[in-house]
């Protein structure tokens, strides 16, 4: 029984689409944290309340949007009309969070959460399609993860263009009232404009360059509470997953966003960031290639395990060299170990989840990939969740916001951002590792059993 495979135009023009996700997702996890504290001067306090309640919110509307994509059936197929229409929907929010439009006081505050929670909703609306699209690729488990790694591969190229480039860009595209670093609201609109443009147009190349393969279509069956429960509560591995991968996301996170407040804030160097981010970008690069190079003689389960072992002593010297230390350029090549590690894991939790739909069919008798898909975007958002209250927690006890508004910023709070950027996260990653050590059990004969399932049910349809 022959599995079937996916061409290397399908491949690219797939991976493509990522770039413009993950240049919307770059912007909004790594930047908006300190455009809404340090430019627009929102209160911590209100930040921490808001994600929250985002999330709450998000865990109503993500498996809802995926039981939605379950149950469509167009001529393009169940993924693709929605990949152009939340593309479409999460640039024009992308614009609009990012743009104030000389509001203040409590109108700047109520639009910003309607902008907030309309990203994460438009966000979804793209994401999920999009990754749920994996299995319908391919059955082949070595072209499976080509796939996953090609994605995640311009999925990279896309965040790598945010951290890398809006140091840079910010202070060119700024006008009006500035930060004493160069960057201004106007900067961030502007910039937010160029993302959204992108998003769109890679969106487009991707849906047109593409074809869904071997799509399994639900009857119609309605979103419910009782069913979204079900389907996470029958599927064990999609559990365990989410735990484990949420816990090493915020670690990831942590880093992400609070990186621009190490370089502006602590070192005063804005633009050293640019450096920095490029040699992360070159780790996860190489990251990518992990799986493919270990896969010949090592298994996935060890692979990732190897991965966030990579990770953490990655950031353990990465904390030596950078807060402790003090050595900039050291701290800056450390990360490529760091990096390294996450871009293996990124690839590694793109595959772990199509194999988790297909144990769900294995093991439930239902497939159900875009509820299981939502849960990617919705542990992300969680892990988000988790760094903005370490964050901004943390930023709040040492008074950040108003050592921000007096123009000098203390040693105990450069100390405390140190932490939470590199110290903090590497505790995360090795207690997902525990995690995922101990509970994860789609390896070995398992997984051989629910890859020869899947591949003889396809071949009998």
């Amino acid at each position: 029984m022959d599995d079937y495979k996916s061409t290397w135009r399908e491949k690219i023009g797939y991976g493509i689409g990522a770039i413009g996700l993950d240049l919307s997702y770059g912007l909004f996890y790594s930047y908006l944290s300190y455009y809404l504290s340090s430019v627009l001067g929102l209160k911590e306090g209100f930040l921490l309340l808001l994600t929250p309640i985002a999330r709450i919110w998000d865990g109503i509307n993500d498996p809802m949007m995926g039981t939605i994509v379950d149950n469509t059936k167009t001529k393009m197929g169940k993924y693709r009309p929605w990949i152009v229409i939340g593309a479409l929907s999460n640039a024009v929010v992308l614009t609009l969070l990012f743009t104030s439009f000389g509001m203040s006081g409590t109108r700047l505050y109520i639009y910003i959460a309607v902008m907030y929670i309309l990203w994460g909703m438009t966000n979804t609306m793209a994401d999920i399609p999009y990754w749920s699209m994996v299995p319908s690729f391919t059955t082949n488990p070595s072209d499976r993860n080509l796939v996953a790694t090609v994605a995640r591969t311009f999925s990279g190229l896309g965040q790598g263009i945010i951290t890398v480039m809006t140091p840079i860009i910010l202070p060119r595209l700024s006008s009006g009232m500035t930060t004493d670093k160069g960057y201004s609201a106007s900067g961030f609109s502007r910039w937010a404009f160029i993302c959204a443009v992108a998003l769109t147009a890679f969106a487009l190349i991707c849906v047109l360059s593409t074809k869904e393969k071997h799509v399994v279509y639900n009857n119609n069956e309605k979103f419910s509470f009782k069913k979204m429960f079900k389907v996470i509560a029958r599927n064990d591995q999609l559990v365990v997953f989410i735990i484990f991968a949420m816990v090493s996301n915020s670690g990831w996170y942590l880093t992400s966003s609070t990186a621009v407040y190490y370089f502006t804030d602590v070192l005063g160097q804005p633009t050293a960031q640019s450096l920095f981010s490029t040699i992360g970008a070159i780790g996860s690069v190489l990251g990518l290639l992990v799986i493919p190079v270990l896969s010949k003689k090592m298994s996935k389960r060890s692979i990732y395990q190897f991965s966030l072992v990579l990770t953490v002593a990655g950031y353990a010297l990465m904390f030596l060299f950078g807060p402790i230390l003090n050595i900039t350029i050291a701290l800056d090549i450390s990360y490529i170990l760091a990096s390294i590690g996450i871009g293996s894991m990124f690839v590694a939790q793109t595959i772990f989840l199509a194999d988790i739909v297909d144990y769900g069919e294995y093991k439930n008798g239902e497939r159900n990939e875009s509820i299981t898909f939502s849960m990617k975007g919705f542990l992300q958002k969680l892990a988000y969740t988790v760094q903005t209250i370490i964050l901004f927690g943390g930023l709040r006890l040492v008074g950040y916001n108003q050592q921000i508004t007096s123009g000098a910023i203390n040693d105990s709070t450069k100390t405390v951002i140190g932490i939470i950027a590199f110290g903090i996260p590497p505790v995360l990653v090795l207690i997902s590792l525990i995690i995922f050590s101990l509970k994860f059990k789609i390896h070995g004969e398992l997984a051989d059993k629910v890859h020869d399932y899947i591949v003889e049910k396809r071949n009998n349809e």
